[in-house]
């Protein structure tokens, strides 16, 4: 690493923090819920207003499905819901639905749930950034021009937040969440109430005039079939506590299950209060260049507290900071399965090596890149990302569910108790029930949403899983050709020793000296005559200076040094195929010394390591796929004014 990088890499992320400074995180159910419960309760901000915003496209008249489709919703979220419950207590110690998926499916299906998880996760960074910024722009409409670089600059902050080793703390990310919650919760039944007082509520947007566009039944069927399914995102998020169970003190499993079911039902409810408030009130959606101008949240406060800046900016800040902290536990839990996969052998292994601030920085790194990626291709709109999001999580969850079906047959297969007999029964039921709900959804996306950027999204999910395949096809074969069979290992019979030489000098004592010092078997220096007067002078010294290794000339009529070099340790091998042969290059590093003398100073400029080291670039290409065949090189720093011993002193 060149000095300048590592200043600039210090200054973004700091000092590297000592492996013992890592501490695991146990959080009781007080302080869990409300910081788990970021990623199902921001799913508020954006859902709601999907269900209308498809439902506008048949004209406002449409919207009296909305209460309807919310429902349904609302239905799927149950079911999805119920079933997690019993999956956290079937798997206490977490792993998420890659981990059910591969132990009830195979690490085939395991696969598809992981690429399926990859994008799940950086969806979640770009449709919450997109959506944080869409509800800042609701106080500050001129962001609106700057909608995706704002998202990609959320993401730049989040990402070096997360390689500074930092942590939100579970107090402030309870507080941000509470207030969210609170915000909404005020709304919705203050609206309700004020609506079963007699009051007559209007949105601002509901002046607009009607649209007068017909539909025919079947038309506005796969219209209501469309709403449903976008607005099925608000399910998003109920499967981090699968992967978070470690968070809870024990009993982990009844603790996930008490926290599923008190997020999932504030979910449900503040979903469903939305979704009919904004129905009774007359709220509109309507995308405009891909971003909602006037958010529903921000509809609905202006309706229900008067339009009042005291009511609106603390409930659309609370939103912003919502989503941006569901935004950051992607952050924080896509890293950790990318190091679960790469430990499984489905990702580079680099992703399971932590960074110097006691993270995953390349996982970190990974997902910044593809969510602002994703961000600034989509305009900044989380309306246009909608699909891609439904995709992956629906796929994750349909797999999830399915495959916790197939745990409970198992169970119920060997277990004989009766009150457990009946436990599996129930819980087999509702893993079905989610199955089936799940499917459906998957299913309607497939042919509502697919042109809508579905297809974007199955072929990063199918791109994902043939990648996963391949690395683990070529991490199984490189274990298998480098383990050692049974008995007793066979060593190689010889060492032999090559070290190359062009004239006489000090980097040449120091690799016959270091050759000498591996005790090889036998040793050499090589040099190729494609001069010959130097290749006499070469001889001479080497007999003058009486080395004591012998020195061997190779003949080059056309003046190449690699090939003839290559060819003799070729010839080498074939004469003794279980021998070793050691090739001894030199290699000049340059302006990496100390900062004395005359040379190293001279030589302080990158632009002069091109000056050198060519021919053993050269011939370290060619000779690295040579089996049986090592190439060591030896650095001479240029400039380190070092006192060598005398050139006849060799190590015996």
């Amino acid at each position: 690493m060149t000095r300048s990088w590592a200043v600039l890499k210090r200054l973004l992320v700091g000092e590297p923090f000592a492996s013992g400074r890592g501490s695991s995180l146990v959080l009781s159910k007080r302080y869990a819920i409300p910081l788990l419960a970021v990623n199902p309760i921001s799913s508020i901000a954006y859902a709601p207003e999907q269900v209308f915003l498809v439902l506008g496209l048949a004209g406002t008249a449409a919207y009296a499905f909305s209460p309807w489709t919310g429902l349904a919703v609302a239905a799927v979220m149950c079911a999805v819901i119920a079933s997690y419950r019993y999956t956290v207590q079937a798997y206490p110690g977490g792993g998420g639905d890659y981990r059910v998926v591969t132990a009830n499916f195979g690490p085939g299906a395991g696969r598809l749930a992981a690429a399926a998880l990859v994008l799940d996760y950086i969806l979640t960074v770009a449709v919450s950034t997109a959506a944080a910024v869409a509800a800042l722009a609701a106080l500050m409409p001129g962001l609106h021009p700057w909608r995706e670089w704002a998202a990609a600059a959320a993401i730049a902050v989040l990402a070096a937040f997360n390689l500074r080793g930092l942590r939100v703390s579970g107090r402030v990310a309870a507080g941000v969440t509470i207030a969210f919650v609170a915000g909404i919760a005020a709304i919705v039944l203050t609206g309700l109430v004020r609506l079963a007082a007699g009051e007559d509520l209007a949105a601002p947007a509901a002046e607009r005039p009607e649209d007068q566009r017909e539909w025919t039944s079947a038309a506005l069927f796969l219209l209501c079939a469309r709403a449903f399914a976008a607005g099925s995102v608000a399910v998003t998020g109920v499967e981090t506590f699968t992967t978070r169970v470690r968070f809870f003190r024990p009993p982990r499993g009844r603790n996930a299950a008490a926290a599923i079911t008190t997020v999932g039902a504030a979910t449900v409810a503040l979903f469903t209060g939305t979704v009919v408030l904004a129905f009774l009130v007359g709220a509109h959606a309507t995308p405009v260049d891909g971003l909602l101008q006037y958010p529903l949240i921000a509809q609905l406060a202006d309706t229900v507290f008067g339009g009042s800046p005291a009511a609106r900016w603390p409930v659309m800040l609370a939103t912003a900071g919502v989503l941006l902290l569901a935004a950051n536990t992607a952050f924080v839990g896509f890293p950790q399965l990318a190091s679960v996969f790469a430990e499984d052998s489905l990702l580079p292994r680099q992703l399971h090596k932590r960074g110097d601030r006691l993270v995953y920085s390349n996982g970190i790194l990974i997902l910044a890149v593809a969510a602002a990626l994703l961000v600034v291709l989509f305009g900044g709109g989380a309306y246009e990302l909608i699909g891609l999001y439904v995709v992956g999580v629906f796929l994750s969850m349909v797999l999830s569910h399915a495959a916790m079906s197939r745990h409970w047959r198992r169970v119920l297969d060997v277990e004989r108790d009766p009150g457990r007999r009946s436990r599996a029964r129930r819980a087999r039921a509702t893993a079905i029930a989610a199955v089936l709900a799940c499917t459906a959804v998957l299913v309607i996306v497939a042919f509502t949403l697919f042109r809508r950027g579905g297809w974007i999204a199955v072929l990063i999910i199918g791109g994902c899983y043939l990648l996963m395949r391949a690395i683990a096809k070529h991490y199984a074969a490189v274990r298998d050709e480098i383990e050692l069979p049974p008995g007793k290992p066979k060593l190689p019979s010889r060492s032999h020793a090559i070290v190359l030489a062009s004239s006489v000098n000090l980097p040449l004592m120091r690799m016959l000296s270091y050759a000498k010092a591996t005790r090889p078997d036998t040793i050499t220096a090589l040099t190729v005559n494609v001069d010959a007067a130097a290749s006499r002078r070469l001889v001479a010294e080497w007999d003058r200076r009486r080395i004591g290794v012998p020195l061997t000339v190779l003949d080059s009529p056309y003046r190449e040094i690699t090939g003839p070099i290559a060819e003799y340790v070729k010839a080498r091998r074939r004469d003794a195929p279980r021998d070793v042969v050691t090739v001894y290059l030199p290699e000049y590093v340059v302006g990496l010394g100390p900062q004395r003398g005359r040379l190293s100073r001279g030589y302080y400029n990158w632009s002069a390591s091109l000056l050198h080291n060519q021919t053993t670039k050269a011939l370290r290409r060619q000779l690295k796929y040579e089996p049986g065949v090592m190439v060591c090189t030896v650095p001479w720093i240029l400039g380190e004014s070092t006192e060598p011993p005398p050139l006849r002193r060799i190590p015996k």
